[in-house]
C-alpha cells in the first residue's frame, strides 16, 4: 500500500472516531438523565429558587408583551437571544437589558452546532457575544445552545469565550401550534421543583407561528404556581448555581 493510499484509509477509519468525540456531549439533551447527573448544566440551583429563561428572541411583535407582564408582576428573567434577532431588533436589546433582565446567548441563528465544527461554532458565538456587549455595555456570561444540543466543539469555544453552557429541568412544550395556555402550564408545572430552571419562548422564529401566545397566556399561571410553592422567581444570575452572570465590560 502507497503512503497516499495508507493516509486515506486511516482518515477513514478515524473520521467516525472523530465525528463520535463531537457528538459526544449530546446524551446531554435527554432531560431526564441531565438533571439526574449533569445538574449544573441542568441550571439547578438554589431550592428555595426559580429561574426563568426565555429563548430565541428578541421579537419586536411579541417580546415587548412579555416585558409588560414581567414589570407587572415585578419579577425578573434571563433572555437567551439570537444574534440575528437582535441585530434586526438592537432598541429592543437595550430595553430589555434597561429593564434589568439577564441577557444570555442562544447562537447567533438557530441552527444545530452538531453540524458546526470547531471554527464555525466559535464564530457563531462570538459574533453573538460582540454585539450583545456592543449593545448593552456588558459582556454575557451564559450560554444555551440551539434545541439544547451540546458538543465538544461548543463545550471547548464557550470556555475559550468565557461562557457558561446552560439548559434547563422543564420546558413548557409552547413551540408546537397545538399548544395552549393550560398545555404549556400543565407541562411546566409537572416536572417544576425548586431549584429548576423554566424554558418558555418570547419569539416564535423558529416555531409554529403565533406559539408564543401560549407562552404568554401560561406564565401568570407558571408564576402563581411557584409563588403558592413558596419558590421565588428570577434570572439565572440569581439562582446561586456555578454560572457566570453578566459582568460590567472592560
Amino acid at each position: 500500500m502507497t503512503s497516499t493510499r495508507f493516509l486515506r484509509s486511516t482518515a477513514l477509519i478515524a473520521l467516525p472516531a472523530l465525528a463520535a468525540v463531537h457528538a459526544a456531549p449530546v446524551v446531554s439533551t435527554f432531560g431526564p438523565l441531565r438533571n439526574r447527573v449533569m445538574p449544573r448544566l441542568s441550571g439547578q440551583g438554589r431550592t428555595d429558587h426559580v429561574a426563568l429563561t426565555f429563548d430565541d428572541g428578541p421579537d419586536p411583535l411579541s417580546t415587548p408583551f412579555f416585558l409588560r407582564l414581567l414589570a407587572a408582576r415585578r419579577v425578573q428573567a434571563t433572555f437567551f437571544l439570537l444574534g440575528a434577532q437582535a441585530r434586526r431588533s438592537p432598541g429592543l436589546v437595550r430595553e430589555i437589558a434597561l429593564a434589568g433582565h439577564e441577557i444570555a446567548l442562544h447562537g447567533w441563528h438557530h441552527r444545530p452546532l452538531l453540524l458546526r465544527g470547531p471554527r464555525s461554532t466559535y464564530d457563531d458565538l462570538a459574533r453573538s457575544r460582540d454585539l450583545v456587549a456592543d449593545l448593552t455595555g456588558r459582556q454575557p456570561g451564559l450560554f444555551r445552545p440551539p434545541y439544547g444540543v451540546m458538543t465538544t466543539s461548543a463545550h471547548l469555544v464557550a470556555r475559550r469565550l468565557g461562557l457558561t453552557p446552560v439548559l434547563w429541568t422543564c420546558w413548557g412544550e409552547d413551540w408546537t401550534a397545538r399548544a395552549t395556555p393550560e398545555s404549556v402550564h400543565r407541562t411546566v408545572t409537572a416536572d417544576l421543583r425548586g431549584g429548576g430552571t423554566v424554558l418558555l419562548h418570547d419569539s416564535d422564529c423558529t416555531s409554529a407561528p403565533g406559539a408564543w401566545r401560549s407562552a404568554l397566556g401560561a406564565l401568570p399561571r407558571v408564576l402563581d404556581t411557584c409563588q403558592e410553592r413558596g419558590l421565588d422567581v428570577g434570572p439565572l444570575r440569581d439562582h446561586g448555581t456555578d454560572g457566570r452572570s453578566s459582568a460590567p465590560r472592560t
